[in-house]
């Protein structure tokens, strides 16, 4: 029963390890191993596939464990930015809409890469790494997988990421989403904002965050 034990908990790990690599260094052998031991023993899968086995991880830290004291605030957070970009990698998802990719940005709706996440944590996860003191801060990031397949990390602001969630539905055009940012933002001089929203719409499709229009 050793045996079996070890063998079918170290199929588990390797695939966590795979993903979850920042995590396994930061936290070291013992509390790593700890802590898949507990989600080995206690997560009830409900998948069969071994690449769904780091979402069932994140699921398990989300809403199942709870970490002890000597485990890093910011562990969870930290899992679920190196989730992310397994999620992308593998997706499937792409655009069922016809668009321009040279179209105007402000005057069309622009069309948000399907394969992105806009994400908000309240540690720089980017930054994590071994013996490494971190402090809390909100940290916007773009993670979304371009034209080549390589999945992308772009550190963003506040604005941006309001940006980005305003036109994912595709039903605004880049101005209406500006002058709405504008509008919630109470800024003193919209046009500036417009001004300086037309140049970032154009440095996001640059990027592959946005296909077009």
């Amino acid at each position: 029963m050793k045996i079996y034990n070890e063998l079918l908990y170290n199929n588990v790990e390797s695939f966590l390890l795979a993903c979850f690599p920042v995590l396994r260094q930061t936290l070291g052998a013992r509390k790593w191993t700890r802590m898949v031991r507990v989600f080995f023993a206690m997560h009830r899968s409900h998948t069969p596939y071994f690449r769904q086995i780091p979402d069932e991880f994140v699921q398990f830290l989300q809403n199942e464990w709870s970490p002890p004291d000597d485990y890093p605030p910011w562990l969870t957070a930290l899992a679920h930015y190196e989730w992310i970009e397994l999620v992308l990698s593998v997706s499937n998802r792409s655009s069922d809409r016809a668009f321009d990719p040279t179209g105007d940005l402000m005057a069309g709706r622009p069309l948000v890469n399907p394969v992105l996440a806009n994400l908000r944590y309240d540690w720089p996860v980017h930054r994590i790494a071994p013996r490494r003191k971190l402090v809390p801060a909100e940290t916007f990031l773009l993670v979304y997988r371009d034209a080549d397949d390589t999945v992308r990390f772009d550190e963003i602001n506040a604005f941006t990421a309001r940006l980005v969630a305003l036109l994912e539905d595709g039903t605004r055009t880049g101005q209406a989403a500006l002058e709405t940012l504008a509008s919630e933002s109470r800024h003193p001089d919209p046009q500036r904002l417009l001004d300086a929203g037309r140049v970032l719409l154009d440095d996001l499709r640059a990027r592959g965050a946005i296909l077009g229009t």
